[in-house]
């Protein structure tokens, strides 16, 4: 499959992906992007541009706020967290994926 093609696909689905990752549990980005590559096995291997770039869009969109928290003496990571607002976009986005993949299944799925 083309790189490209995968692109598109990620397109639409990288917001949801994260807001589904910081509902489980606040995270901050370098986080974020080594739990979508272990739990795709490898196959997610995003930038920390791409997913830096998303989560200011979150924000911007007031899906997810973001605190620093001090971490070690000098060190301090920016966490992101769910807002109401966000996990009402998530559970619609979560809707609309499940009605997608069953679409799906079932094209694949018949003879």
């Amino acid at each position: 499959m083309s790189q490209s093609y995968v692109k598109e696909l990620l397109r639409g689905t990288i917001e949801p992906l994260l807001l589904f990752l910081i509902a489980r549990l606040p995270m901050y980005g370098y986080q974020i992007i080594k739990e979508l590559e272990s739990r795709s096995h490898g196959y997610f291997k995003f930038t920390g541009s791409t997913i830096y770039s998303a989560l200011r869009r979150l924000e911007r969109e007031g899906l997810v706020l973001s605190t620093w928290q001090q971490v070690a003496l000098n060190q301090k990571r920016r966490y992101y967290t769910l807002t109401e607002k966000g996990r009402l976009f998530l559970g619609k986005k979560m809707g609309e994926w499940q009605r997608f993949h069953a679409a799906v299944d079932v094209i694949v799925a018949s003879k």
